[in-house]
């Protein structure tokens, strides 16, 4: 087997500058006295110098060279540079440069130097770094109030002098030049580049989706698209289109939050229980090993998400219109403010908890009829469009005392473990297909171990969560080349190896949904204060991979899965105890028949073959990739390290086909699949952002909005001031 890796590689900065001569230009107006500007934040930290720091880089594919972009992206960016070079142009008789914003990015601050990872205010080290981005002599004559936070994130890799804080920073020029004049020079030289220094002759705003679509129903209306009635209301004046959405995660309390505020009447039905409920049940699962079948890590309010780490990262970009909405709506539902500044935000747990509750109360407050421990059964068609479903009781089976309820359109917002809905829109023949994604096992070291691998000396300053210095993690990736590979197409004869949902300061958690099979998945809280830090490593696999089970159609993937659940159910002896091995023993394909290592598996672990657990090609890509980290993170492979089995529910395993811009699907008017579930998503925020189209998207079907989404977003962000970005 052959494996391919390389490591990202990023330029440092330093914070001092080359000596300049000062105002080596008169200023273009009088001078004026700066106001006080209070006491600077100097280092004060006692953070010690090292020479070189564990490996935080993410190790990619050979093929892949710097940051890879999507082609709609590439053209949305090379767009935005054209754009700031014409803005940033003086222009004669205008105020110019007078006026207006420059983000300067990539502004890094030596770790020993910076406050810490929970300061996001203006330090003098991060003032010295603004100084050399614009060539300004003396940083200390900076104005603080000229200056915002955008962006603050840890850099400790390893092809760094030292580990660093990297900042996105706003400059108000009409704030610096009142303050401090005779900075006319350098910002009259400052030349634009993407990505580093860009200027915005307007303060770019971004609001919540909620304050966004209010604003729009008080005077934006005919400009933002958005259908109007005489009383203020924003539904057709005859009457609401009924719209169900199952199930609330990310995307289906995204969509019923737009559909809501539009003017639908929005019943959102959710098989699990509210949160308050569902964290009994969770309880009792850890303490008793009691299974709620519907009522667990994956089915109740939330969604997976809401027990897991709470990770706010995803690769649709950002900054995007439609992130930063997302974001900001997290916010004003309870979410705190640093989630906008965290280069790696994350809530946890303990803070999605009453998110979702204010959620929830928010979207009664619109209208929305909210029905938990309600199950969709079926569907209800006629001529091939949906009209209606059918709800039970979640505890009673299937079909029993069924309810039937009319709807004008249906909004699948389903998560990947709902099969039974798979099996249910299979016997509809919903166009669906089986879709790639990834297995593979959960390994779990003590944190204290990875933040030594990863910080070396600064390891110290990590204090579980409440020091200056992040929590450590890690990110990998890996190129792996099949054995006998070579009757397979170009693209399948090598795999992705890679961790994911790497969980700092957390715990192993039982994700099955069934007592027959067993399936794991990572959580932590907000702190981030376990002595734990566990990863799933796991292994790309396709329709190639899926041929034994092709007799299931679409369902191929879901079966695949089931497959390895149940085989690890037989591993682990029953009773939800998690089959397991030392990663020494994992690579030496060798039982572990000393005792373990501590799991912070609660239901117990039970020495096994892991090794034998999966086909062999998923077994040597693992071996192979763990001693390739190794090399990179020395000490990875440790006595101490342990392995659990299995994770398979990475993503969905099918994707259910819909018309890209109407989000309706293929095969069955009125029914919209959107979200994890529906193949569409892999995460908190695309899922969120998903549902958040779809419900604009519907809502133009349904007469509710004539607009563009995108364009309403950023006309929104330019008309209601509320949290500058």
């Amino acid at each position: 087997m052959a494996l391919a890796f390389a490591t990202a590689t990023a330029a440092s900065a330093s914070v001092s500058g080359p000596r300049l001569s000062p105002f080596s230009l008169p200023p273009p107006h009088p001078l004026r006295a700066s106001p006080s500007r209070g006491l600077r934040h100097a280092a004060t930290s006692s953070f010690p110098r090292t020479r070189r720091c564990g490996c935080g880089a993410a190790v990619r594919c050979a093929k892949r060279t710097g940051k890879r972009r999507y082609p709609s992206e590439k053209k949305r960016l090379d767009r935005r540079h054209k754009e700031l070079l014409r803005q940033a142009a003086p222009v004669e008789g205008s105020e110019g440069r007078e006026s207006g914003y420059w983000r300067l990015s990539k502004l890094a601050v030596p770790a020993r130097d910076d406050p810490g990872k929970d300061f996001t205010g203006i330090s003098l080290p991060l003032l010295q770094a603004i100084a050399k981005a614009i060539k300004f002599p003396v940083a200390s004559m900076l104005p603080d109030e000229a200056f915002t936070v955008i962006r603050k994130s840890f850099d400790a890799r390893k092809v760094l002098k030292e580990p660093q804080f990297t900042y996105t920073v706003d400059m108000d020029v009409k704030k610096l030049l009142d303050m401090e004049p005779r900075a006319w020079d350098f910002i009259a030289r400052l030349e634009p580049k993407l990505g580093a220094v860009e200027y915005m002759p307007k303060e770019k705003l971004a609001s919540d989706l909620v304050s966004m679509l209010n604003a729009s129903s008080k005077g934006y209306d005919n400009e933002l698209g958005i259908k109007d009635t005489h009383n203020g209301s924003i539904c057709p004046q005859d009457k609401k289109p009924r719209v169900a959405v199952i199930g609330s995660g990310p995307s289906g309390l995204f969509a019923s939050l737009v559909l809501g505020e539009l003017g639908a009447e929005v019943t959102l039905l959710e098989r699990g229980q509210p949160v308050e409920q569902r964290g009994r049940d969770i309880g009792a699962l850890a303490v008793r090993r009691i299974l709620q079948s519907e009522s667990n890590f994956c089915f109740g309010e939330g969604g997976a998400g809401t027990w897991s780490d709470g990770k706010l990262v995803t690769r649709i970009g950002r900054n995007t219109d439609g992130v930063q909405a997302v974001m900001k709506t997290f916010v004003q539902f309870g979410a705190p403010p640093n989630i906008l500044v965290d280069g790696k935000p994350h809530l946890g747990t303990d803070k999605l908890v009453p998110l979702l509750r204010n959620f929830r109360h928010h979207l009664r407050q619109l209208g929305v009829t909210i029905r938990f421990n309600a199950r969709v059964d079926d569907l209800m068609v006629e001529d091939g469009q949906v009209k209606g479903i059918m709800v039970s009781d979640a505890e009673l089976r299937p079909g029993s005392g069924s309810q039937k309820l009319s709807f004008d359109a249906v909004v699948l917002a389903v998560g990947h473990s709902a099969r039974d809905t798979y099996n249910m829109l299979q016997q509809h023949n919903v166009d669906m297909s089986p879709k790639s994604f990834s297995v593979g096992l959960r390994i779990e070291h003590p944190q204290e171990l990875i933040n030594s691998i990863q910080y070396s000396e600064l390891a110290a300053e990590v204090q579980k969560g409440r020091g200056r210095i992040p929590v450590a993690d890690y990110k990998i990736v890996k190129s792996v080349g099949e054995k006998g590979a070579e009757e397979l197409d170009i693209a399948e004869q090598s795999r992705s190896c890679y961790s994911f949902c790497m969980c700092p300061g957390g715990q192993v958690v039982l994700t099955s949904t069934d007592p027959s099979e067993l399936c794991i998945n990572g959580m932590s809280f907000s702190r981030r204060a376990s002595k734990w830090a566990n990863s799933a490593l796991v292994v790309t696999v396709s329709s190639h991979d899926f041929k034994p089970f092709q007799s299931h159609g679409p369902l191929a993937g879901v079966e695949f899965q089931r497959e390895f659940e149940r085989r690890a159910a037989v591993m682990g002896g029953g009773n939800f105890v998690v089959p397991a091995q030392r990663v020494t023993d994992f690579i030496s394909n060798r039982l572990s028949v000393t005792t373990l290592p501590p799991s912070s598996y609660r239901l117990g672990v039970r020495p096994s073959k892991l090794h034998e657990l999966f086909t062999p090609y998923i077994t040597e890509a693992l071996q192979q990739s763990i001693i390739m980290i190794d090399r990179e993170m020395p000490g990875f492979v440790s006595s101490e390290a342990l392995l659990h089995g299995v994770e398979t529910r990475t993503s969905s395993p099918l994707q259910i086909s819909r018309h890209g811009e109407t989000y309706e699907s293929t095969s069955l008017r009125g029914l919209y699949p959107i979200g994890e579930g529906a193949g569409y998503a892999g995460g908190i925020l695309s899922a969120a952002v998903d549902g958040m189209y779809c419900g604009f998207a519907l809502a133009k079907q349904l007469s509710l909005f004539h607009g563009d989404i995108e364009s309403f977003l950023g006309k929104a962000q330019n008309q209601t001031g509320f949290v500058k970005y």
